[in-house]
């Protein structure tokens, strides 16, 4: 079968168009324009995370229409729908943060849900902010049927006095603001400039690193995350797309011949590699699960620990992804990983070729100064580390991109939500030299996770960053920097060791040895833990209420199902 010939014999699609029995539902089909030789061509669902919440989304509607021209070239029939998104840029700082981890989820299901209903026989899905790349992606491992990744592309950087800048600067610049150093009319002048085009953040923050991702794991075409949102060169990249999954569908290559296990360890690779967001060991366990795969955060960790940190990039160091991908972008990145021994070249991608055959005549550019190579790294290994102690018996991450210091001992000061610990940073209540814990923050006790932004940027911007430490049982942003620790299990919720700590109780942080304690005796552990009790919160019903009864450790991702395990049926067969 080549891409110009299909028997949908086997194919979802045969459900909703071939046989007499069908002929309601083609008429549907019929309303829509569709010709007779449309209809019973493949289905390609084309999904997007289009919205005007944000600059992350607003180019994917465009390129949405690249994919499906690509499509329809390829004898396919393109089927257009959009989901949800919730923008982190946004959301961070307030309630609404509870709500950006439970979309991730969201997003797969809708995707899920629109794919199973409609019999629809590939996807190709085109996403642009946080949470909307792992759960489009996630969807399609759980479904399994051909499917093609493609980023929506960056934002390109701002510039303010001479300088570029993004969003983050925009955050740490509330900090300086709070703190009597900027004026009115320079946080102004700031926030107008800071993000100039559609796109997401510039820096190697969630989206730009699940982008990387999605390359290194082979959902996506080579380079096809590098170039910003407003270049047209990513319609281009669209319309390959388009193509690909029709050669997907002749060949019959599914996600999970893609995604193995070997294909995630890559992923984790270019994660620490890039100093990606830490919230690549929450997602890589989230889209291991869909394929029935067990690769939680201490495994994550253990790539995290032997990759060598060698892009230089927001926010530990001076690029964004506009510049990386002018150096040579993902190909060059993944052929020196490759070249050094830290990348499996025999994984399956979207292309129907390996990795290794992707890379071919890709060569080291010695004249850029984003990528470094693996034998002169910026520093030996990963710009992400895995963190396991008696304060978080199922482990906590951190990135240490850029970070001088790897170990830190203080006293703890804690509190019981972001708000508190935003309101003491903010009023300066705090010393140098603590430890900052904010929890109920996890998965169920939030609920929702949230990042912390806010806090962290609030403590650079008063020039704080580096002298006092932050632990949470939920997230940070891919863009915070500085000794910030999140993901801390078990969490407080379910009665977890970050939920016994008393302000004054020393805690040790060794980022080189990956250890983080709890400097109290077990029998005042005990004593202390016959006194706890597990803490309300105000959700009591809606999907939050829905989302915490569901969801499960971040070590594992923070799932909201059994996964891929548990299967009894692919969808892709029915």
């Amino acid at each position: 079968m080549d891409a110009k010939s299909f028997d949908k014999s086997k194919l979802p699609s045969r459900h909703v168009t071939e046989g007499p029995e069908r002929a309601p539902h083609r008429s549907y089909y019929y309303a829509m324009g569709l010709s007779d030789e449309e209809i019973h061509r493949p289905f390609v669902g084309v999904a997007t995370c289009w919205n005007e919440a944000a600059p992350c989304n607003i180019a994917l509607q465009r390129q949405a229409q690249a994919v499906k021209k690509g499509v329809n070239e390829a004898h396919g029939t393109p089927r257009e729908f959009t989901t949800i998104t919730v923008t982190d840029g946004i959301a961070m700082g307030h309630q609404g943060m509870k709500s950006s981890l439970a979309s991730r989820d969201v997003i797969a299901d809708s995707v899920e849900l629109t794919m199973r209903g409609h019999c629809y026989d590939a996807l190709v899905g085109i996403a642009g902010c946080d949470k909307s790349l792992p759960g489009m992606m996630m969807s399609m491992l759980r479904l399994n049927v051909p499917s093609v990744f493609m980023y929506g592309g960056s934002i390109l950087p701002g510039r303010y006095k001479d300088k570029d800048v993004t969003v983050l600067d925009v955050f740490e610049a509330v900090g300086q603001h709070s703190a009597g150093n900027l004026p009115d009319e320079e946080l102004l002048a700031l926030e107008c400039v800071a993000c100039p085009s559609a796109g997401a953040c510039g820096g190697q923050f969630t989206a730009n690193t699940m982008a990387c991702v999605s390359e290194a794991i082979g959902l996506a075409l080579p380079n096809s995350a590098g170039a910003p949102a407003p270049y047209e060169s990513r319609d281009e990249y669209a319309e390959a797309s388009g193509r690909a999954v029709m050669n997907l569908i002749a060949q019959n290559i599914r996600p999970r011949d893609i995604c193995t296990r070997k294909a995630f360890e890559n992923a984790a690779t270019v994660v620490a590699a890039t100093g990606g967001s830490t919230n690549g060991g929450l997602h890589l366990p989230a889209m291991a699960h869909e394929a029935g795969i067990d690769f939680d955060l201490l495994e994550v960790a253990e790539i995290f620990k032997k990759t060598p940190y060698i892009a230089d990039l927001k926010p530990g160091g001076q690029y964004v992804a506009k510049d990386m991908y002018e150096a040579g972008g993902m190909p060059m990145l993944l052929r020196t990983l490759l070249d050094g021994g830290y990348l499996h070249g025999d994984c399956l991608t979207v292309t129907g070729k390996t990795l290794e055959e992707n890379l071919e005549g890709i060569t080291f550019n010695a004249d850029q100064k984003v990528i470094y190579p693996v034998t002169n790294p910026l520093s030996p290994t990963g710009g992400v580390v895995g963190l396991q102690g008696t304060l978080a018996p199922d482990g906590a991450i951190v990135k240490v991109a850029g970070m001088t210091t790897l170990r830190f001992r203080g006293p703890a000061r804690v509190f019981d939500c972001e708000e508190e610990a935003f309101e003491a940073v903010e009023n300066r209540q705090y010393e140098e030299g603590e430890v900052l814990i904010i929890r109920y923050e996890g998965p169920r006790g939030g609920p929702g996770m949230r990042e912390m932004l806010s806090t962290t940027a609030a403590l650079y911007g008063q020039g704080m960053g580096d002298k006092v430490a932050l632990i949470t049982d939920g997230r940070f942003s891919g863009a915070t920097r500085g000794f910030c620790i999140g993901h801390v299990g078990p969490e407080a919720a379910v009665g977890g060791p970050i939920a016994l700590v008393e302000t004054g109780d020393m805690i040790t942080i060794d980022a080189e040895k990956g250890r983080i304690d709890l400097e109290v005796n077990d029998d005042v552990l005990e004593a202390r833990r016959k006194n706890w009790a597990p803490r309300e919160t105000d959700y009591a019903s809606g999907v939050l209420w829905k989302y915490a009864q569901l969801v499960g450790t971040a070590r594992k991702g923070a799932v909201t199902h059994p996964g891929g395990a548990a299967e009894k049926h692919c969808y892709a067969d029915i």
